[in-house]
């Protein structure tokens, strides 16, 4: 009788450990859901670089002030954030590729509808409901939510390229959304958002699975020998947990929030994510380009210094990533989040009707400085609150597109009452020197004893 193991019997894990299954495969299967990812954040992001460009055009033709379409912005990233933890719940419930191909559809049937609008209620239904609901389901926890659970080697990398996938998106959407709002118009310039959001869902429908199992592959850089046994122990005390990913999303969500939150680095890393937010997407995103254009800069030429943003902001994140995998992740933050503020102070020195060499500078070092705080804040999620981690993160991403719909709003409101944004940008420096030591102050290696609150 032979002795020889039978292969049906053998587990996806054991099989992709084999050392003759290792040579074959070139590529890790991982990387190639990586880049699917990173082609869905970047369709999502359309709408990211649209309200600032599309604002002026709005108003010229509703005549809706300020206030209200930032009131449309807010919704939209209040949902943003607010999706963001139950759509890591769904993740791990229906698989990432059914919850992420049903975002973009919402992402792209908002934008689409948008061209019918007429009345101001409206644009609070596409741009703040359905896009809100969409790009929160696509958020940047999807990034780290795809980093835990393809990758046991260089997640921070890795969500330092995904997350760069958003700032891809702006960069390939900016311009040409800035240059069909003018000619022929806003409505074509939605529709393109449309376009982009929908041409990627079938490649995420063919190529995005929802984890390594699925191809019969360990996370790229587990070792074979030692790590199967801790990933399949992992699965197995996962599935047989109340909360696990087979139980109600929205339930998962909401008990992860209830011990997260008795544990000070996650009111410390949501705080300073908040801030986060609201000197982002928040101010800049939203309203860079109509303060440019108060101090007399064409929109196109504003719509251009926020791409250059995007570039850097690539570069400046998937730099963050690397730095994380070998650095004190706090430190990173800290650092981050005072450089920023430093730029805030002076750019309302810097604002012109021609773009300065100044401005360039402004422009370069806040781009790489934009979502750099993604890779360390998803690193202390995972590292403080293991298998929670992702959601973890949603929830803290939760705080950030809080912060960012109050930065919206109220730096609209301050524009419509006083004639100028000097307020809000000096306001919101003030706020990055807060989160930078609220960052420092995070204390370290404390996994093991704030895991027990969350056990009890």
């Amino acid at each position: 009788m032979s002795t020889l193991p039978d292969e049906a019997a053998k587990t996806p894990a054991e099989t992709a450990t084999r050392p003759g299954t290792a040579q074959r495969r070139r590529l890790h299967p991982a990387w190639i859901v990586a880049a699917v990812a990173f082609l869905a954040l970047v369709g999502a992001a359309g709408f990211r670089a649209a309200p600032g460009v599309l604002m002026v055009p709005l108003q010229q033709e509703f005549g809706w002030s300020t206030t209200v379409l930032s009131a449309a912005v807010s919704i939209n990233l209040v949902l943003f954030g607010l999706t963001a933890p139950f759509a890591a719940a769904l993740m791990e419930r229906f698989g990432v590729r059914a919850v992420t191909a049903t975002a973009l559809v919402l992402i792209g049937l908002g934008s689409a509808l948008t061209v019918l609008v007429n009345q101001s209620w409206q644009i609070l239904l596409t741009w703040g409901l359905l896009i809100g609901l969409g790009t929160g389901s696509m958020a940047l926890v999807f990034a780290a939510t795809i980093a835990n659970t393809w990758f046991t080697r260089s997640r921070g990398l890795v969500i330092g390229i995904l997350t760069a996938g958003s700032a891809a998106g702006q960069l390939v959407f900016l311009p040409f959304i800035a240059l069909l709002a003018q000619d022929p118009g806003w409505r074509q310039a939605s529709l393109l958002i449309a376009a982009g959001a929908l041409a990627v869902v079938p490649l995420v429908l063919k190529f995005l699975k929802n984890s390594p199992a699925d191809v019969g592959v360990l996370p790229y850089g587990a070792a074979p020998a030692v790590e199967v046994e801790a990933v399949e122990q992992e699965a197995t005390t996962t599935a047989a947990t109340p909360d696990g990913p087979r139980a109600n999303a929205a339930v998962r969500a909401l008990q992860v929030l209830r011990r997260a939150s008795k544990v000070r680095t996650f009111w410390a890393l949501a705080a300073g994510f908040a801030i986060c937010g609201a000197t982002t997407n928040g101010l800049i995103g939203t309203h860079f380009i109509p303060s440019a254009h108060d101090h007399g800069m064409p929109e196109t030429t504003a719509a251009g210094l926020l791409a250059v943003v995007g570039i850097f902001d690539i570069i400046g994140t998937i730099a963050s990533g690397w730095l994380t995998d070998r650095f004190n992740p706090r430190v990173l933050l800290a650092v981050y989040y005072q450089f920023r503020g430093i730029g805030l102070l002076v750019l309302p020195l810097l604002l012109n009707a021609e773009v300065q060499p100044s401005m360039i500078v402004f422009v370069v070092i806040y781009g790489l400085d934009w979502v750099a705080t993604v890779p360390p804040t998803a690193a202390i999620c995972r590292e403080t609150f293991g298998a929670d981690g992702s959601v973890v993160f949603g929830w803290v991403f939760a705080a950030h597109q809080l912060g960012a719909a109050a930065a919206a709003i109220a730096a609209g409101a301050l524009r419509d009452a006083t004639g100028h944004y000097t307020y809000a940008w000096l306001g919101a420096a003030a706020m990055c020197t807060i989160a930078a030591v609220i960052s420092a102050t995070i204390r370290r290696n404390r996994s093991s004893r704030e895991a027990e609150p969350a056990a009890a």
